[in-house]
């Protein structure tokens, strides 16, 4: 009984050894058993219904269409989305794939410009308020002290010889002032000596009252002494600083016999160094009608216009070197002509200017 059985199983392997190798490839080849991996609901894509085409002409690879399965492109939005990622290194949710880690090191997460008007600073300026405008301002008792102090100044301008025809001449103009910054008491002399004789000499006392910053207001009288007799003349002008710094002097005198006259003094000092300065100066004096006696005539009697180069040692002590140029007009002219004198005058000086 076991030997057919031995034979019977013998020839039946025999019969199927010619079968194996389709069945083996008909193995490989069954399709309809392989099983791609599901995507994740969250991830997957909408499918697209595409109309079906007509097919002309079947193709050989027909059957194999089925064979490469190629994975849908990844949407910016799968790509960038952070709502799944774990960036505390943590564990990834057991529903989704696990995704390699994003490396933020190498990122870099652009800023649109903030504009310029929307920078503000960390702690805002306050708005400038009543209250602190008034802090900004010293107290009115405090200026008053200060304008009310009682002060003094005396500038000898020019104190300078000269030779002279005949001997050596000797000059002074100098000014004066006692007060504070609004009133003042002014003492203003000037004159001239000859080979020992006063040729002409005056003296004012005036007050004066500031009347904007840089001008002030004068009044008084003025005392003539040579040349003639003295006379007596009441005074009333102003003086100041002209724009461009010119030091102005305009005065007008009324006599007491009713002689009128003016004058008019511009000077300037030009810095050459912080200690040399060249000072100008011009003088002029109109006189209303003719006083013989004293060789004066109506009209514009006679102009100066003066140079002079001083060096200062100090402020107070400036010694200095110039030339001056002195002519007569009109009916004065004509009255030093009569008595043989020069219309006109010029003479090389050496003086000092000093202040205290």
């Amino acid at each position: 009984m076991n030997a057919p059985t031995s034979l019977r199983a013998s020839l039946l392997s025999l019969a199927l050894l010619p079968m194996l190798p389709v069945t083996a490839a008909a193995q490989e080849m069954d399709h309809s058993k392989m099983q791609m991996p599901e995507q994740p609901a969250s991830t997957r894509q909408p499918e697209k219904q595409t109309p079906q085409k007509k097919r002309t002409k079947p193709t050989t690879d027909e059957s194999h269409a089925g064979h490469e399965t190629k994975k849908p492109a990844a949407s910016p939005a799968q790509e960038m989305d952070h709502s799944k990622m774990g960036h505390d290194m943590g564990t990834m949710p057991e529903d989704e794939p696990s995704m390699p880690a994003m490396n933020h090191a190498g990122m870099q997460h652009e800023m649109p410009p903030t504009p310029a008007a929307t920078i503000q600073p960390r702690t805002p300026i306050p708005p400038v308020t009543d209250a602190d405008r008034a802090a900004a301002i010293a107290p009115s008792h405090v200026h008053d002290m200060f304008d009310n102090a009682i002060q003094s100044y005396v500038l000898i301008n020019r104190l300078e010889v000269s030779d002279a025809d005949p001997g050596t001449a000797f000059a002074w103009e100098g000014q004066g002032w006692i007060g504070t910054d609004l009133d003042r008491l002014w003492l203003r002399s000037e004159g001239e000596c000859s080979d020992g004789h006063t040729e002409a000499a005056d003296l004012e006392l005036l007050y004066g009252r500031s009347i904007s910053t840089w001008w002030d207001l004068v009044a008084g009288v003025r005392q003539d002494f040579k040349p003639g007799d003295s006379q007596t003349f009441a005074a009333i002008g102003v003086q100041g600083l002209a724009p461009q710094k010119f030091e102005i002097e305009a005065t007008g005198y009324i006599g007491e016999h009713g002689q009128t006259s003016a004058r008019f003094e511009a000077e300037y000092e030009l810095l050459l160094t912080n200690r040399l300065i060249l000072q100008p100066l011009v003088e002029v004096n109109l006189f209303g009608k003719n006083d013989s006696a004293r060789g004066i005539g109506s009209g514009l009697s006679t102009a100066e216009a003066g140079l002079r180069l001083r060096y200062e040692f100090t402020r107070k002590f400036a010694p200095y070197i110039g030339v001056v140029y002195e002519r007569a007009f009109g009916n004065t002219a004509d009255l030093r002509r009569e008595e043989l004198e020069d219309v006109d005058d010029t003479r090389v000086v050496i003086g000092l200017r000093t202040w205290f």
